[in-house]
């Protein structure tokens, strides 16, 4: 089972974009149970997820109407939410060094 760091910024997102927050939450509640050992026994079950460097997964949510960017360390079964936005948004960024950055109150 995967430990997801950390759970605050998942609901740090789920605040900001609550259209998708059931389903950032039930993505969350799916990984914590799974027990993949590599990327490819993920893909298997999640065909739309994608690789792209150091050790980051990209999810598609709802649908792709939604990208999380998280880093996905196998060996120790940590998962770290690097991002999530829209699929427009998620076309703006650098996926390859993007972090989570707390919004502005």
């Amino acid at each position: 089972m995967f430990n997801i760091i950390a759970r605050i910024t998942l609901l740090a997102y789920c605040k900001e974009y609550p259209l998708a927050a059931t389903a950032l939450q039930e993505w969350y509640h799916e990984l914590i149970q799974c027990n993949f050992n590599n990327f490819n026994e993920l893909k298997k079950v999640y065909g739309n997820a994608s690789m792209v460097a150091d050790d980051r997964v990209v999810f598609n949510i709802m649908g792709n109407k939604y990208r999380l960017v998280v880093r996905m360390v196998f060996q120790y079964k940590v998962i770290q939410i690097k991002w999530f936005g829209t699929h427009s948004e998620y076309d703006e960024l650098d996926v390859t060094s993007v972090n989570f950055k707390k919004k502005k109150s």
